[in-house]
């Protein structure tokens, strides 16, 4: 699968304008007639990547101001400068809803950093727990695969990847009026819960479950909910998606 696969052509009446295949994030301000020096990795990406080559126009956006069409106009052997033409898609941020999760193993906490995004969420917690495998994370890679997962998916809006903390620091300061969906493997088989809206988060424990210590705590805070995810316990991964798929089909963005 390309890294930035082409959007669906626009068959509104009147010309037909094609959006630019290949997206980049950046933390420039965008607009009208500004002139943007990209990285030297992003740099390489489209002129030895993707081929392209000056006048030709790729889509930028920073999570703040849509997305616009840029043109390059200035390259170099490690080196591209675009200008800034026209806005092509506002600025929409996801949901008020966080997933908070305990890191796995490294290719499927990149899978669930990945569809977090892809789903639509506004903040990923990494949580330590009692039965957590990972001591530490790359945050800044981590990041950066959300940053790949909005360029690809067509976003703009790039959550914010947190700093790996103990789920007992993060209950503490829980904020108000915020609802915590637990997916408590231990209700497998029970029927399903009807999601609370935004604002909200979800919790998805280690692969081995969280402790009877963790459980008791969970079970007495007022703002956590229990959440069934079906008849089958699931993996990690599988988990997120699924309670993540079933929030926003509910109250997302996805106009179900």
């Amino acid at each position: 699968m390309s890294k930035n696969p082409p959007h669906d052509d626009d068959r509104s009446a009147g010309p037909r304008t094609e959006r630019p295949k290949v997206r980049l994030y950046l933390e420039h301000p965008l607009g009208k007639g500004q002139h943007v020096d990209v990285s030297q990795d992003q740099a390489h990406y489209l002129l030895n990547v993707m081929r392209l080559r000056e006048n030709d126009v790729v889509a930028l956006f920073n999570g703040r101001d849509g997305e616009w069409a840029a043109r390059l106009v200035d390259t170099g052997k490690k080196r591209a400068t675009l200008r800034v033409e026209s806005p092509t898609a506002p600025q929409q941020r996801p949901p008020d809803l966080w997933l908070l999760f305990a890191p796995i193993k490294k290719a499927r906490t990149d899978f669930i950093v990945e569809k977090a995004v892809e789903l639509g969420v506004a903040r990923i917690q990494p949580v330590q727990t009692e039965f957590t495998n990972a001591e530490r994370i790359r945050r800044d890679r981590l990041q950066a695969h959300a940053v790949e997962a909005a360029e690809q998916s067509g976003g703009t809006f790039v959550p914010e990847v947190a700093e790996l903390e103990s789920l007992r620091r993060v209950l503490a300061r829980w904020p108000e009026g915020r609802v915590l969906w637990w997916a408590d493997e231990g209700l497998a088989g029970g029927a399903l819960a009807e999601p609370a809206p935004a604002p909200a988060a979800i919790l998805i424990g280690p692969e081995g479950g969280f402790s009877p210590t963790e459980r008791a705590r969970l079970a007495a805070l007022p703002f956590v909910r229990r959440l069934s995810l079906g008849p089958r316990i699931l993996r990690a991964d599988t988990a997120a998606v699924s309670a993540l798929t079933l929030w926003q089909a509910r109250h997302g963005d996805w106009g179900v």
